[in-house]
C-alpha cells in the first residue's frame, strides 16, 4: 500500500461502527493509527476483533492500552450490573443505559489527542452516532464540536499553530443500516466485528443486549445476513 501524507488516528472498538469509520477514513486517503482500550470491559473479546480489522486493513500501527475502569465503576460494563436484556428500541432511548460508561469517550479521546499529536496527526475520527444509539451524552455532535474546541487549546501543536486537530464524526447522522450498507460498499468484513455487551465465554453474541438488538435491525433494515454467531 501506498502511504500518503496523512495520518488519522481512529478509535477502534472492534464493532461495526468503528469498523466502518476506519474504512472511510482509509478511503479518503488518510494512513490509519489505530487505537483500542482494555479498559475491564466484561466484552473484552471485542479487542480481538479489533485486532483482525486493523490486520486486515494494513493500518500504519494498532495500539492497545490498558486502562482499569473497573476501578471507578457505574456501568453495566465495568461493574458487577447486569445488562439489560431484551428492550424495545422506545426503551432504549427512554434514559441513559446502565451500559452507559461514564465519560468513556472524553478519557478515550484524550488518549487520541495525545497520540495524534506525538505521530503528527491532524485528524481523529471516532464513530459516534446519534441516531441509532443508546442515547449516550458523549455521542452527540455538540459534545464532539466542544471537545475539537478543547483539544486545539490543550496540546502544544495547537498553541504554536503547526496543528489544527479535527475531530470527524462521519457516521453521526446515519441510521445503523446505513452504517452497514457504507461498509459494505467499502469492502468492510462485519464477520470479523464484534457488538455484544454480554457474549458468551467463546464469544458468541447473546442477541439480546442493546447493542445486539441494534445490530441485528441495522443487518435486518440493510438486507444482509448479520455474519457473526449468537448463542442458540
Amino acid at each position: 500500500m501506498m502511504k500518503s501524507n496523512l495520518k488519522a488516528v481512529v478509535l477502534l472498538s472492534g464493532g461495526v461502527d468503528s469498523a466502518t469509520t476506519l474504512a472511510i477514513a482509509q478511503n479518503m486517503g488518510f494512513d490509519i493509527y489505530a487505537l483500542s482500550f482494555r479498559y475491564g470491559q466484561r466484552h473484552v473479546v471485542e479487542l480481538e476483533a479489533a485486532m483482525r480489522i486493523a490486520r486486515s486493513s494494513s493500518v500504519v500501527k494498532h495500539l492497545i492500552i490498558d486502562i482499569d475502569l473497573r476501578l471507578i465503576g457505574g456501568s453495566a460494563l465495568t461493574a458487577d450490573i447486569a445488562v439489560p436484556k431484551s428492550r424495545s428500541t422506545k426503551q432504549m432511548g427512554k434514559d441513559i443505559p446502565v451500559t452507559y460508561v461514564p465519560a468513556r469517550n472524553t478519557i478515550f479521546l484524550s488518549y487520541a489527542l495525545a497520540w495524534a499529536e506525538v505521530v503528527g496527526a491532524n485528524d481523529i475520527f471516532i464513530g459516534v452516532n446519534a441516531l441509532d444509539y443508546s442515547g449516550y451524552p458523549d455521542c452527540r455532535p455538540e459534545y464532539i464540536a466542544a471537545y475539537e474546541k478543547m483539544a486545539n487549546l490543550a496540546t502544544k501543536a495547537g498553541v504554536e499553530g503547526g496543528q489544527k486537530l479535527k475531530i470527524h464524526i462521519p457516521l453521526i447522522q446515519m441510521s445503523k443500516s446505513q452504517i452497514i450498507q457504507k461498509g459494505i460498499e467499502l469492502g468492510v468484513d462485519y464477520s470479523l466485528t464484534h457488538s455484544c455487551y454480554d457474549p458468551s465465554a467463546s464469544g458468541e453474541a447473546c442477541g439480546e443486549c442493546d447493542s445486539c438488538l441494534l445490530r441485528l435491525k441495522g443487518f435486518r433494515d440493510a438486507g444482509v445476513k448479520d455474519p457473526v454467531r449468537y448463542k442458540g
